[in-house]
């Protein structure tokens, strides 16, 4: 199948000798979601925000449907769209106009940038309320929006932090449902979660960090019984006392 995302050897150091990711391999296939999870400073954002050509790699290469963000930045950006974590929308834009906005730096094309917007507002689903400022909306119509933003062009690859961050349970489940319908049209995902619930519901793939060096890639199934555990979250617990203790018996 179609690699549209091949990371190979990525390495992203801060400090002289100190690595927030160091050499991370793994690829996406097309139309499949592929979760990033590990504990906090693992070296999730910092890969991702490479990928994203936000931050520039020290060592290795990501090719995105067949651009290196090395050498070909501005063709990786064209194929991807990036909603962190913390991302926001002006409160005092009405959604329809933060769509607009959007598409028009998404595109120079006034046709196309209509077509993104009328896409933009099907996928929010906000009905009469995406016409309302975003300052009216709850969080997890801003959510929507937002999400609707990051799809709307029909990337080759969306990338997405904590997407159901701070959503109750119905919201979630609506956000999460909206990311597998696009991966089934053929849209690939990379994103990262803390949330071992929504990975399992959510992903075809996973991989795990710490410390900025992957330690395990696969489905959900095929780690469960790797690590004998009933859950990704026995994995993930498994698969980082594991490294901690490696790191433990090297450094003695």
């Amino acid at each position: 199948m179609e690699k549209v995302l091949e990371v190979t050897g990525l390495s992203k150091m801060y400090k002289k000798g100190i690595y927030a990711a160091k050499e991370v391999s793994f690829d996406v296939k097309k139309g499949e979601i592929f979760a990033l999870i590990g504990p906090n400073g693992a070296g999730k954002t910092t890969t991702i925000r490479v990928i994203a050509t936000l931050l520039t790699a020290n060592e290795g290469d990501a090719i995105v449907n067949g651009h290196s963000i090395l050498n070909e930045a501005e063709k990786v950006r064209e194929n991807i769209t990036y909603l962190p974590d913390e991302a926001g929308a002006y409160k005092t834009m009405t959604g329809k106009q933060y769509l607009e906005f959007m598409a028009s730096i998404y595109t120079a094309d006034k046709e196309k940038a209509k077509e993104f917007v009328k896409s933009g507002i099907e996928i929010a689903e906000l009905g009469e309320r995406i016409n309302d400022k975003i300052g009216t909306y709850s969080r997890g119509m801003t959510r929507k929006l937002l999400l609707s933003r990051a799809v709307m062009s029909r990337p080759a690859l969306a990338i997405l932090d904590e997407p159901t961050s701070g959503l109750d349970i119905l919201n979630a489940l609506e956000i999460r449902r909206m990311i597998k319908r696009f991966a089934s049209e053929g849209m690939s995902f990379l994103l990262s979660s803390h949330n071992m619930l929504e990975i399992e519901f959510v992903s075809d793939k996973v991989g795990i960090i710490a410390k900025g060096h992957i330690l395990e890639v696969g489905t959900s199934a095929e780690l469960k019984e790797k690590y004998s555990a009933s859950n990704l979250e026995e994995v993930f617990e498994k698969v980082v006392k594991e490294a901690n203790l490696h790191e433990e018996l090297s450094e003695n």
